[in-house]
């Protein structure tokens, strides 16, 4: 291989400013694994411009500092959820299919990134503690629309008799714990159960049976519907 060819070659693999998208979006994706591991002060940016295959000054270039890159980091796992989701709840599906189509969504989106659960863990934690930064910001931009759109979509299905009485402070927390809890605890429930949850015909169950469990405690039987108690 000519000195010409490999300058190139290894000029691409290392990132360059002239590659912004791609550049930014592997040093993401390398910080994300980092700080799901380690959590923001445990992290080490010269592990994730390694991983991201870029010069540490070219991570610094995009990213102020380690914090500004967190940031954007749990920006974008909250920002990518909202988005999915939303494309469903801006549907004009039934309440029962839209319902359905939002679990599935929101299951499919964490089983295709499993990182996030343990990001998101660690950020409630951080807010428990005071730690927060981002907090106010994820729940204004994120959660909270989510959140009002659910609630809309609850009290829609209650009062055409299709849902049971539920209250979504309860109800809704409840859909994603079912969700996030699954993957953020899959090493330890491997050892209770004996298999690996993680396995695709493992998480393919886990969805069948979420969507199920949600069905059983929200809908109406159809015979009874109309029939508020």
């Amino acid at each position: 291989m000519s000195r010409l060819v490999h300058s190139r070659i290894l000029t691409r693999r290392m990132g360059t400013r002239g590659q912004p998208e791609e550049s930014r979006a592997a040093i993401l994706k390398a910080a994300a694994h980092e700080f799901a591991e380690h959590g923001v002060d445990g992290a080490r940016t010269d592990t994730i411009a390694r991983e991201a295959q870029v010069n540490k000054a070219l991570l610094y270039y995009y990213f102020k500092d380690k914090q500004t890159l967190y940031g954007e980091v749990i920006d974008g796992a909250f920002s990518g959820l909202k988005d999915t989701v939303f494309r469903v709840l801006d549907s004009n599906a039934p309440p029962r299919e839209k319902i359905l189509a939002y679990v599935g969504a929101y299951f499919d989106f964490i089983a295709s990134n499993q990182l996030y659960p343990r990001l998101m863990q660690r950020e409630m934690m951080r807010a428990r503690e005071g730690q927060s930064q981002y907090i106010e910001k994820i729940i204004k931009n994120h959660i909270q629309p989510i959140f009002t759109r659910l609630s809309e979509l609850l009290r829609q299905g209650i009062a055409e008799g299709e849902f049971r009485e539920v209250k979504p402070e309860h109800f809704v927390p409840s859909m994603v714990a079912m969700i996030v809890f699954y993957f953020s605890s899959a090493p330890v429930m491997q050892k209770i159960v004996g298999f690996n949850p993680l396995a695709r015909n493992r998480i393919a169950e886990r969805r069948a049976a979420v969507i199920d469990i949600v069905s059983a405690a929200l809908f109406r039987p159809k015979s009874t519907q109309g029939a508020r108690s």
